[in-house]
């Protein structure tokens, strides 16, 4: 109901045969630019604010460039980068391949693509990735995009600093740029010292390139890094790299045969564009990178080593595609467990309940629910069956009766893609919001029904009580019950969603409320002034205070107290909340335990100061600023 925005997402792909190969298989030049464009857009989800795409050629020839970049902002940012690059392609169809790798734009053998949601109130052409860091000779060339957060960007910014670089730009993209950057230029002088007495010019710069040590690159540079990330680079030379944070955070997946070399955040976006089966694409170990090197040789090693496993369960639950075998699996196992809670909500009463989704991401989880309510059903007619013959009232007629029971599941709202929200004030635009979906009258008996509708996750309420549960109202159900297949979101995230201050969440108000109306607003002081002695202390040695603001009270006492703050004024329906539990969420997402939104156990040190330092502005009355 109310999107979330995820940092970023990331397309690679490294050619392994020369160009005219796939000129004379596939009948153009832009075959791997194609791919691209289909990498990027079915990972749409990912990027709503920029977009931005790079190519390498590893044949140049000098005075002619050879790393070519297009960037652009806004939600149709894809199509215009591919707009303003494929009318460059048009003329070079009937020239030899020698010409055209070595004059062509984006013609050559490596291609990056990254899409880009805004977490941090940085906006611009200036944060579009990649990035690139230029230089005269192409090994100290960088191209760079990433799907990333950074916990601790002032302190890494401040080691750049007293190394003597002037980073042209405050923000965590920058500071990664300028630490991989140093490290090149670190083992380009190392093969210069090496090589220098053996070999002249232009060999000598020859040999450089063909012997970089990217792991080696990695190594020196990624250590200081304390954050969720995929990093993905490319030389101006021809080396590939992804790299992988420790913990497995964010996610990739790659896949390789003799013809390409391919990276992506999301698995069936490679097996959907390159049509190969799911076992062919492989995870990228946490810690590990894919290395490509400028001959086309790959290899995985093993940078920073394997953590304790904390993928992120927000990737499965929300923004990666359902399409992916297990992930489907799991939203359908998140919407079944919730069945139960879901029938205590409406009293058992099937007869008199309509079951629903909003919006069509969470239609899975409502597949999964619906399942759980089938299982009810089925053995509910099996003990009504049991008792008629029993009693030897089991007759066709009653028999048919007790069959003829069904699950009422309506499509009950409906998006309006015409309709726009317009800038507007106050109430006046939450009268527009709250028409940007239709709803289907006639479905629901009036003041006799309950209306379960179940969403993804419902994280700040805004929505819902802006739009969505006056919506409903409108159906005039006896009961509203929302449902979120994902636990309740106490905490902020500092890994790449953009949830990072305190007083977004509506389970934090909830419980504050619950401490004020109980008369223990000591524990907001309390905490604060835990938060502030943490504070003081180096982030490893660092715990999360916040908790103790939840522990007074169940799962069920909040929501209870959303339910009240995010029901409008003037609705006529009881409205209810149920959220899934933490352990219906583990049992469910099994491979991804990742949680800290949720239980507030964060992966790394960066995270609990972080949260620490959210708490102290928000005490403080500082709700907008974002904890760095």
């Amino acid at each position: 109901m109310e999107p979330l925005k995820h940092e970023c997402g990331v397309a690679m792909i490294r050619l392994r045969k020369p160009l005219e190969y796939y000129r004379q298989k596939y009948g153009t030049y832009a075959w791997a630019l194609n791919k691209l464009y289909l990498l990027m857009e079915k990972q749409h989800n990912r990027g709503q604010e920029g977009a931005g795409i790079g190519v390498v050629k590893t044949h140049p020839v000098p005075g002619h460039e050879y790393i070519f970049r297009e960037r652009a902002l806004g939600a149709n940012a894809i199509t215009e980068i591919f707009s303003s690059v494929m009318p460059q392609l048009a003329s070079s169809g009937n020239l030899p391949a020698a010409e055209v790798e070595a004059y062509t734009p984006f013609v050559g053998e490596i291609y990056m693509g990254h899409l880009r949601y805004s977490t941090t109130g940085k906006s611009g052409i200036s944060y579009v990735h990649p990035f690139l860091r230029r230089n005269n000779w192409r090994s100290r060339n960088l191209l760079m995009c990433g799907n990333f957060n950074m916990t601790n960007v002032d302190q890494v910014f401040r080691s750049i600093v007293e190394k003597g670089q002037h980073p042209r730009i405050y923000s965590d993209t920058i500071v990664l740029l300028e630490q991989l950057g140093y490290a090149l230029d670190k083992e380009n002088h190392r093969l210069y010292r090496q090589m220098r007495d053996r070999l002249q010019d232009p060999e000598l710069g020859k040999a450089i390139e063909d012997n970089i040590d990217v792991a080696s690159v990695l190594r020196n540079a990624s250590p200081a890094w304390d954050g969720g990330f995929v990093i993905c680079g490319a030389t101006g030379s021809g080396d590939m790299f992804a790299l992988r944070d420790s913990h497995g955070i964010r996610p990739a997946f790659y896949y390789m045969d003799d013809e390409v070399v391919v990276l992506a955040s999301e698995r069936p976006v490679i097996q959907t564009v390159f049509n190969v089966r799911r076992s062919d694409v492989q995870e990228l170990r946490p810690g590990s990178a894919l290395i490509v090197s400028r001959k086309g040789d790959v290899r995985i090693e093993d940078i920073l080593g394997e953590g304790e496993n904390r993928r992120c369960s927000f990737e499965r639950i929300y923004f990666s595609r359902g399409s992916d075998a297990d992930i489907y699996r799991e939203r359908k196992e998140l919407g079944r467990r919730l069945a139960p809670q879901v029938l205590a909500a409406v009293d058992n009463d099937i007869q008199h309940t309509v079951l629903s989704f909003i919006p069509n991401t969470a239609e899975v989880a409502f597949i999964g629910m619906v399942e759980g309510f089938e299982d009810y059903l089925n053995v509910l007619k099996c003990r009504q069956i049991m008792e008629l013959q029993a009693t030897g009232a089991l007759t066709p007629g009653t028999l048919k009766e007790v069959m003829d029971k069904r699950l009422r599941v309506e499509k009950v709202a409906i998006k309006d893609i015409k309709l726009r929200t317009f800038i507007a004030e106050g109430e006046s635009r939450n009268d527009l919001a709250a028409h940007v979906y239709d709803v289907t009258y006639g479905c629901v008996s009036n003041d006799i029904d309950n209306l379960v509708v179940i969403d993804d996750s419902i994280v700040r309420g805004t929505t819902l009580r802006q739009s969505i549960i006056a919506m409903l109202d409108r159906l005039h159900p006896r009961r509203i019950v929302v449902v979120s297949s994902s636990p309740q979101v106490r905490y902020p995230d500092y890994y790449g969603i953009d949830m990072s201050r305190m007083s977004e969440f509506a389970a934090f108000r909830a419980a504050v409320s619950l401490l004020r109306s109980r008369g223990m607003e000591s524990v907001l002081e309390q905490t604060y002034h835990c938060c502030v002695e943490q504070a003081a202390l180096p982030a490893s040695e660092q715990v999360n205070c916040v908790k103790a603001i939840y522990e007074p009270f169940t799962d069920r006492e909040i929501s209870q107290v959303m339910a009240r703050m995010l029901t409008p004024e003037g609705t006529k329906a009881r409205v209810e909340i149920v959220y899934q539990s933490l352990d219906g969420l583990h049992a469910a997402v099994r491979s991804c335990p990742g949680d800290w939104y949720f239980s507030g156990d964060y992966p790394t040190p960066g995270g609990t100061r972080l949260v620490n330092l959210a708490y102290i502005d928000w005490f403080e009355g500082n709700t907008e600023k974002r904890a760095r």
